[in-house]
């Protein structure tokens, strides 16, 4: 999949005979050790970045590597980890919120396997729930838009090849959240740039989901609106009770989504007396309107992309990472939830361009049609039709958490949708696979299975032409240890309990669930 140009930079790049070659050109890549390479990249300057190396020792499972450090002017930082024995491939792996940071620390796992691991900070440097860099610094809006990830990635290439004498085999990129956005924007505007890659939980539709961030705010700072720990925890119980039994086991996750539908989970069930709040036994009027907020499309004017699919209810509302966190701030929404912040500053730096602008009071959403079409020049991956990416002998692997409060499975299962309608069916069905984990929080966490090797499946798929079929996700203890096994089905299967009744042990193991159509 390398376009002419990075051939060039292959071919053109300096052979490392300073790492204990004998004159007769590099050694080969599986040869050169981590500090082998620091040796070589040492005061480099590559593609205008000058790069500092410096060795990381070996710790647990994590090998020891070489980190590679530089700037491509005027503020883009990246980093690039060389494991002690190369296994010939690229990792990049995405960022996060707004970015900000270089954060690193989910890819030990491909570091492991000996991956050369990649990532920058997007081209400036601040909170990972701070805009501000996009009110006065259009480059930075733009490298963080869509333009580090190739700008970092063919920095990447030259630095490989400088110190390994080729570059990678095979380039692979997986990132969740914003980090799920620049996957399916490399997808949709490099299509040439990775052979394949793992979009988890994408943040692809900034001006809905930002839109649906503020709508939701808005009802919970109206007059009653805020929802306590206490009410949330009473609505996912409500919902557990009515729906978790419905995928075959009651085990504390909501498996089988479709089938647990509003009539089924009867929220309104819950309404106290006259609407009024009488306490934490019920919801008032204002509170259920949050509830349906939350759980309804959120459509904006001005392109059939300014939208977002509501989120279903899981019966998990009430994990750690959940409501607390992403909307309801505890029962104070404002300073606390991370839905709250992300939309406050998207307003301020994109919107009203005004750092004093108060959100809650920026109505409508999409009054600044200009405005809403210059962030989604610059953010929104919706673009369905990515047969540039399958043409050129991509593969696409799409994921996301079942109970993710941050980001609606449903809006991913949207763009899956959207985009086996624009490929077609066979296309879709050759180079594209979706995966919901029931239970899982935002990328990781909650009390569904929230561990699966992506990664080997997906190289798997591109260097031995394996489709990924149903996999296996695992549930670690604090100890590292597998409390239980599940399938991770592909879309819109669902994994049901098949197993004997009242078996504990059989509860905890992925053959005693079948991959289930609703």
């Amino acid at each position: 999949m390398y376009s002419a140009r990075l051939a060039a930079v292959a071919s053109a790049a300096l052979l490392l005979s300073a790492c204990g070659g004998d004159g007769d050109g590099a050694l080969p890549a599986q040869s050169v050790s981590a500090l082998q390479a620091c040796s070589a990249l040492s005061g480099k300057t590559i593609a205008g970045a000058t790069l500092t190396t410096a060795m990381v020792a070996a710790s647990g499972a994590v090998p020891s590597y070489c980190k590679v450090t530089g700037t491509i002017a005027p503020a883009l930082n990246f980093e690039i980890e060389l494991p002690d024995a190369w296994n010939g491939k690229l990792y990049y792996a995405g960022g996060g919120g707004y970015n900000g940071a270089i954060a690193l620390q989910f890819a030990v796992p491909a570091l492991s396997q000996g991956y050369a691991v990649v990532g920058s900070d997007s081209g400036h440097q601040a909170s990972l729930v701070s805009a501000d860099f996009a009110l006065t610094d259009t480059f930075a809006a733009q490298l963080f838009g869509s333009l580090s990830v190739p700008t970092v990635m063919s920095t990447a290439l030259e630095t490989l090849t400088a110190a390994y004498g080729a570059p990678p085999s095979k380039s692979y990129f997986e990132g969740c959240s914003n980090g799920g956005r620049e996957a399916l924007m490399a997808v949709q505007r490099s299509p040439n740039l990775f052979d394949g890659v793992i979009s988890r939980a994408p943040a692809y539709n900034w001006v809905g989901f930002m839109g649906a961030f503020n709508r939701t705010a808005k009802a919970l700072a109206a007059p009653g609106g805020a929802i306590s720990p206490a009410k949330t925890a009473l609505l996912a119980k409500h919902v557990r009770n009515a729906c978790d039994g419905l995928d075959g086991i009651v085990d504390g996750v909501v498996s089988n989504r479709a089938a647990c539908t509003p009539a089924v989970a009867n929220v309104s069930a819950l309404r106290c007396a006259a609407g009024a709040d009488t306490g934490d036994s019920c919801l008032s009027d204002a509170q259920l309107a949050v509830v349906t907020f939350w759980t309804s499309d959120a459509v904006f004017a001005g392109s059939a992309t300014f939208r977002n699919a509501g989120w279903s209810l899981t019966g998990n509302e009430d994990d750690p990472a959940g409501w607390g966190l992403w909307l309801t701030g505890t029962g104070s929404p404002f300073g606390a939830s991370l839905q709250f912040l992300f939309q406050d500053t998207t307003v301020k730096n994109y919107l009203a361009r005004d750092p004093a602008a108060n959100s809650l009071t920026y109505a409508p959403w999409d009054q600044n049609q200009n405005a809403l079409y210059s962030m989604a020049a610059l953010n929104d991956a919706t673009n369905p039709d990515i047969r540039p990416f399958i043409n050129s002998g991509g593969k696409l692997i799409l994921w996301h958490g079942g109970n993710d409060s941050a980001l609606s499975p449903n809006s991913t299962a949207e763009y899956y949708a959207n985009m086996r309608n624009a490929v077609g069916a066979a296309n879709a069905d050759a180079s594209t696979r979706f995966y919901i984990a029931p239970g899982v929080d935002h990328c990781f966490g909650g009390p569904g299975a929230d561990t699966s090797d992506l990664l080997a499946a997906l190289d798997q798929w591109v260097t031995k032409s394996t489709a990924p079929g149903t996999l296996t996700a695992e549930k670690r203890n604090e100890a590292g240890a597998t409390a239980f096994t599940r399938p991770l089905c592909q879309h819109p299967q669902y994994p049901r309990y098949t197993g004997p009744a009242n078996d504990a042990a059989a509860a905890k193991l992925a053959t005693s669930y079948t991959c289930t159509s609703p």
